[in-house]
């Protein structure tokens, strides 16, 4: 379910539905919330409301590219464990 506010005019349902499904194509890999359709004549401004994606943080850790180290044998771990963090002196 999308949530559409119009603004400065009207448009009929089937409007709003093909401004739905164009922002579905054109935006295929995001999760559409709220569009905001400020009406200028025969014009159209589009704003859209996107979902929050959640994301993973990705590390390097002792030469590899991971975001938890639970898959970790007990040798990485310990590579882990005995790395030197350095710091940003001011």
């Amino acid at each position: 379910m999308v949530d559409v506010k119009v603004i400065n005019g009207e448009l009929s349902k089937a409007e709003i539905d093909a401004y739905i499904t164009r922002a579905k194509e054109l935006y295929p890999d995001k999760n559409i919330e709220g569009m905001e359709i400020s009406v200028d004549g025969d014009y159209v401004d589009i704003k859209y409301n996107f979902a929050d994606v959640p994301f993973q943080r990705i590390r390097r850790i002792t030469g590899y590219l991971v975001g938890t180290v639970d898959r970790f044998n007990n040798a990485k771990r310990s590579e882990v464990e005995d790395r030197v963090k350095h710091s940003i002196l001011n």
